[in-house]
């Protein structure tokens, strides 16, 4: 059994205005601040000498990479993705950005809102539009019944609210 993977399917390139922003601080401190400082503790280890068991040197040249990867990563990705700034005209439906109440069938309630896939981040309530809950979700409107089928699971919730921000 060989060690091929699939290629991961291309995600949507949409952002919200505060994804983006988190995104272009976190270019900004990985190049303006953290990589000189990496930079300039590299630099003092080579100067110690042999560098074949300079632990300090190794590391940070390690750690220069993964910034300079992330950095590459990050500079792409904000080229490609189109920041939605504006609400839908029919806001009686889910569409990118909305929040969302849901009720399971047990009555316990949860609250979504759909982002970017850069952005998800299930401990504040956001969810990407690529997931399979907001894939459900979207075009639907308020009492609207929707099922997830995840795996074997199928879970069914009601809309109880919808929010534009």
């Amino acid at each position: 059994m060989g060690r091929y993977r699939a290629p991961a399917p291309k995600s949507t390139a949409i952002i919200t205005p505060e994804g983006e922003a988190k995104l272009r601080s976190e270019l900004n401190y990985l190049w303006k601040d953290k990589r000189p400082k990496v930079t300039q503790a590299v630099s003092e280890a080579a100067a110690l000498g042999d560098r074949s068991e300079n632990a300090e040197y190794i590391y940070g040249k390690k750690q220069l990479r993964e910034i300079d990867r992330r950095v590459r990563f990050l500079t792409k990705r904000l080229e490609a993705l189109k920041v939605v700034h504006t609400h839908p005209d029919d806001q009686s439906r889910i569409y990118f950005g909305a929040w969302i109440e849901i009720e399971d069938m047990q009555g316990i309630t949860s609250r979504y809102r759909i982002v970017g896939p850069d952005e998800f981040d299930l401990k504040r309530g956001y969810i990407s539009i690529d997931s399979p809950m907001a894939k459900a979700l979207l075009g639907k409107t308020l009492d609207d019944e929707i099922t997830v089928k995840v795996g074997e699971k199928t879970n069914t919730f009601y809309v109880t609210g919808i929010e534009y921000l």
